[in-house]
């Protein structure tokens, strides 16, 4: 869990252990006081969910004090109790807030012990700020002058100076051409390439570069750090017929690349592009920053604006300011650690959003009260207050101002019901060609009543399209948070007109009702069959719609749809409402003396109906509780008696059990629980890599398939909310963690070093072969597992690994950077065609980041902004399973493979898996 936070994904392993020996948990309310300004420190803090507020006060009373920022996910603060200073300001939770809390005494000996790794949380170095005023660098003040803006970096990185040559020296072996002298308007420019050419060339070295925006990226890194320059230094890389020359080629006598360089240059290049493509989206976003608002292209404020999406301090705000946003943005970079950005007390110009590095806030006379980090933002509420003085201030108001002037609000008893924005839809140029004015315009719903919602898109629906409307599939995907089918398909019954007054008008609102009708059902699936309101429904609809027919013949092409649809969701098409009985489990519960009980409830059952069954077995009419009882033995969870489906979600070796109060402390956990005591060397390496990855990715294949795609929303919102269980969701993401365990496990039990080394290996091409399948939620389950500390610290191990099988582990690492948000995943997944297994933690980690950072209810009103967002990620999961994966027959031991991977055991306690770790391999002295 702390490896996601942005505070410590840098940190060394050893380091993180120390904190997970020595750090507490807590979670707070909403509008706690953590501590108060003047208070003498007793604990470091980082904030893995949620955000609090700094205050301030200039006198001794409290509740003068002001918010002077906020502090989010993977912030830290607390650093004065390094020197016993008082608190500098005090911390209130805005929000439901969970901390990592570090005592003291721990964390000064963390520090003395790791200082040079931890100085980043701190930086600049604990209470040292540079004097002087703000930069005034043109970069952020002018636009005329934004081409002489400095760089971020003054001296080409040792790495990137290597990529320079390795591009350059292949350039020279295998397109010489390309780097010759050229003129243009009679000047002769030495030794240049041009940058479409350059473009052309590195799309064809590499599978890995697979598009134009992508390659630009990568120039533009070596641009940055001056290893390639432009003839006029200009500082953005361009996909055009401009000349740009390597640093080497800047000397007279540039030398070229041995014989020897030539013929080991291929492996090099490859690793090279494929460092470039790694920071190049990077350096594609500040270029496209650094441009004049005016000159940004539509792709450029996608780019921006697919940045912007994943920013915590922007998820409150609608996608149209958030585009607003993309075209006013300005970059700004600070390489000098103490640089002051605005003093204490000045009148505010601009709002700042951290993209990388980290942000000290100091007030005067107190030092450092808090320290910013990647994602956080400082300086809006001066912006807002303050009187407007630049332009970034007109900007971010005038966007205020437009949204508002753009919003529509439809009243009802002078209350909004339904509040939409508009926006251009296509653009008109005049007979004259100098103006241009809107000729329609569209309307976004951003929030409203359930019932106006779906009035409007019945509205808005176009009968001759069809292709689904995603605004209407957003509504049906969503609509079980807001208007459950119990509510909703008495307003859909009530929005399929009767009257036959004006027949065109009652035709096409029919036919709409029944389209949406047919979507809503589609999306459904199964689910219907377990709802007795929803079956009657279907069958009274399908009713008037058959009457209707035989009247109004325009109908009849919408009938069979309708028929089928009902007939397999409601057999016989009697009029009473069948009443199936939800899907049962057979499902063992232990007692204390670790005798158990088969009960037979349902997947969806209740703590409370779970108890009843097992006392009705026992013949027991004590008062009972069900226990979690985990392997590790004092992990012992107390179910509540409303929590449902806990079958499904039990840790791989957990067991359900049952007891009287007054024996909970006497529970112990089944022998079984602890996990295999030997590996399965013995049968594992008689199986082919390739084998067991196909293996795996057909069984992975059919769990993903039957995740239904409203349990992603029952697991984002909270399923008991819902009262459905997420069972399917629950299976899959547990195969991802027992995968994780199984790589652990079997290294674990490997005594000898030889066959734990071949044991890397063969888990490394497991983990191509997964790749290869696009199965990348197993991919990352076996990366995970050998960056396990258990596994990760053998370092003798690792040691004897052969170097090829390094690089490709060191490549698959670096897919699993969370940094930018899981960029380089993304972008990898971007380009790849369904049917794909996705990375499902990450996708659900997405929705959670939605939902948390959006309210549900605007002012009473569903915020369909929010709905819309968190129906995108569903969506690609529907894009995933767009098309089936059809398994075929590897090998002849198939089935022996398919038993195996079906059926792993592993151990899940963490204690367990690092003592045997330092069993085989004890801490070097």
């Amino acid at each position: 869990r702390l490896k996601c936070v942005k505070a410590f994904e840098r940190f060394h392993p050893s380091l993180l252990q120390q904190i997970c020996l020595c750090g507490f948990y807590e979670c707070l309310e909403k509008g706690i006081t953590l501590y108060r300004q003047g208070d003498i420190g007793t604990s470091w803090y980082a904030v893995i969910s949620g955000s609090l507020d700094v205050k301030v006060s200039e006198t001794a009373n409290h509740q003068d004090a002001v918010t002077i920022c906020t502090l989010g996910i993977g912030t830290a603060f607390g650093e004065s109790i390094l020197d016993n200073t008082p608190r500098h300001a005090t911390i209130v939770t805005r929000e439901f807030s969970e901390l990592l809390r570090i005592d003291q005494r721990e964390f000064k000996s963390l520090w003395e012990k790791y200082r040079q790794c931890m100085a980043g949380l701190l930086a600049p170095p604990y209470g040292v700020m540079e004097s002087g005023g703000r930069s005034t660098d043109s970069e952020y003040k002018n636009y005329s002058d934004i081409r002489n803006v400095h760089l971020p970096y003054n001296v080409p990185s040792e790495k990137i100076l290597r990529a320079g040559k390795v591009l350059r020296d292949a350039i020279l072996s295998r397109a010489p051409h390309m780097i010759r002298d050229r003129k243009y308007h009679l000047k002769t420019y030495r030794q240049c390439c041009v940058g479409t050419e350059l473009v052309d060339w590195q799309m064809q070295q590499s599978s890995s570069v697979y598009s134009r925006i992508q390659a630009v990226g990568m120039w533009q890194v070596l641009l940055e750090e001056g290893v390639l320059n432009h003839v006029d230094q200009e500082l953005t890389f361009q996909d055009k017929y401009l000349f740009y020359r390597f640093l080497e080629d800047e000397q007279e006598d540039a030398p070229l690349p041995t014989e020897e360089e030539t013929r080991e240059s291929d492996e090099e290049l490859q690793d090279t592009l494929l460092l470039l493509s790694q920071v190049g989206p990077d350096a594609h976003m500040r270029m496209v920053l650094r441009k004049h608002p005016g000159q940004r292209a539509a792709d450029d404020l996608e780019i921006i604006y697919e940045e912007l999406l994943h920013i915590k301090a922007l998820s409150h705000l609608s996608t149209t300011v958030k585009k607003e946003l993309a075209g006013v943005l300005i970059f700004e970079s600070h390489a000098k650690a103490g640089t002051v950005l605005f003093n204490q007390g000045e009148e505010g110009t601009s709002w700042y959003i951290i993209l990388k590095g980290s942000v000290n806030v100091v007030i005067y006379g107190k030092g450092v009260v808090c320290t910013l980090h990647e994602g956080d933002d400082f300086g809006k509420l001066a912006l807002v207050n303050d009187a407007p003085r630049a332009a970034s201030i007109e900007d971010f108001n005038r966007i205020l101002r437009d949204v508002e002037a753009n919003t529509v609000r439809l009243k009802e008893h002078d209350q909004d019901v339904l509040v939409l924005e508009k926006s251009p839809s296509s653009i008109q140029t005049s007979t004259h060609g100098t103006t241009t004015t809107p000729s329609h315009y569209k309307y976004t719903v951003m929030s409203g009543a359930p019932e106006k919602i779906l009035e409007h898109f019945l509205e808005m629906m176009r009968l001759d399209s069809h292709l689904n409307e995603s605004a209407l599939d957003d509504f049906v995907l969503m609509h079980c948070v807001f208007i459950p089918n119990s509510q909703l398909c008495p307003v859909l019954m009530a929005q399929y007109p009767f009257k036959q007054e004006r027949l065109d008008y009652t035709l096409n609102n029919k036919r709409r009702v029944i389209r949406l009708v047919l979507q809503w059902a589609s999306v459904h699936g199964d689910h219907l069959q377990e709802e007795d309101a929803s079956l009657a429904f279907l069958e009274e609809f399908f009713v008037s719609v058959s009457d209707d027919a035989s009247v109004i013949p325009a109908l009849k092409d919408q009938l069979p749809e309708l028929e089928k649809l009902v007939k397999n969701s409601v057999p016989g098409l009697t009029v009473t409402p069948i009443v199936l009985c939800p899907h049962a489990v057979l499902f063992k519960v232990y007692c204390s003396d670790h005798t158990y009980t088969t009960i037979r409830v349902t997947v969806a059952a209740s703590v409370r109906e779970v108890i009843s069954a097992v006392a009705d077995k026992l013949g027991s009419a004590e008062d009972l509780l069900l226990v979690n009882l985990s392997s590790a033995g004092g992990e012992k969870v107390v179910l509540k008696p409303n929590d449902i489906s806990i079958f499904s979600t039990l840790s791989i070796n957990g067991r359900l059990f049952v007891c009287p109060r007054d024996q909970l402390d006497s529970l112990t956990p089944l022998p079984e629980q602890e996990g295999p005591s030997t590996g399965s060397l013995g049968s594992f390496e008689l199986m082919s890599s390739k084998d067991l990855a196909y293996q795996m990715t057909v069984y992975d294949w059919e769990l993903f398939h039957c995740v239904h795609e409203h349990e992603l929303i029952y697991h984002t919102f909270g399923r008991q909310n819902f009262k459905k269980t997420t069972a399917n969701m629950d299976l899959f993401l547990r195969r991802f963690n027992e995968i994780q365990l199984w790589v652990i496990t079997e290294i674990c039990l490997c005594a000898q070093l030889s066959k734990r080394v071949q044991m890397l290996k063969k888990f490394i091409k497991i983990a191509a072969h997964c790749k290869e399948y696009k199965n990348l939620n197993s991919f990352f389950a076996i990366i995970m597992g050998m960056s396990n500390p258990a596994v990760s610290r053998l370092s003798q191990t690792w040691e004897k690994l052969p170097s090829k099988f390094k690089k490709f582990y060191s490549e698959f690492e670096s897919l699993m950077d969370p940094s930018r948000n899981h960029r380089a995943y993304r972008l990898t997944v971007a380009k790849l065609d369904p049917p794909i297994i996705p990375f499902m933690p990450l996708l659900i980690k997405d929705m959670t980041f939605t939902h948390d950072g959006n309210k549900t209810f605007i002012d009473s009103l569903v915020n369909f902004e929010k709905m819309r967002m968190i129906a995108n990620t569903v969506r690609i999961v529907r894009y995933c399973r767009s098309l089936p994966f059809e398994p075929s027959q590897t090998s002849k031991n198939h089935p022996d493979v398919r038993s195996y991977v079906r059926q792993l055991t592993v151990i899940d306690n963490q204690r367990t898996l690092s003592q045997l770790s330092h069993r085989l391999e004890p801490r070097r002295t």
